[in-house]
């Protein structure tokens, strides 16, 4: 189930990017979570698995933030999480959307690519590690 994210689910959303991600943002998430920006949830009935973290600025929605816990990697929650922010996205009628990436992660530019985004504009030392970026976007 695709679901609005609620303030309990603040503490298990913060366990995913934790786990996930390797630059977190957890005082992004905790602002998410009541308003603008905004957080979608994959939950299978226990919880969230999976969230996307979006900034709205219409007509250009970014997507700061697409993660799912580790152990349910591989089962489609990325994909339908996607999926149905897209949807929303379109139907609250923004134009575009937009989101970075590793340049150098293959797995995460693949899913992308399958999402019809396209590289935008490269990112030299865009991470705090000095891991270079790509801005994908994708129109809707």
């Amino acid at each position: 189930m695709i679901r609005e994210a609620v303030p309990a689910d603040e503490t298990r959303l913060g366990a995913i990017q934790s786990a996930a991600l390797d630059d977190t943002w957890p005082e992004l998430l905790a602002v998410a979570i009541d308003g603008a920006p905004h957080v979608l949830v994959a939950d299978e009935g226990q919880g969230p698995v999976a969230y996307t973290l979006t900034v709205p600025d219409h007509p250009v929605a970014y997507v700061a933030e697409v993660a799912v816990a580790p152990a349910m990697q591989g089962q489609g929650h990325g994909t339908a999480l996607l999926s149905a922010l897209l949807d929303r996205l379109r139907e609250q009628g923004f134009e575009t959307v937009r989101l970075t990436a590793r340049a150098d992660d293959e797995r995460v530019r693949s899913f992308y690519d399958g999402f019809g985004f396209t590289v935008a504009d490269d990112l030299p030392e865009h991470y705090d590690d000095g891991g270079d970026g790509v801005l994908l976007v994708r129109p809707l």
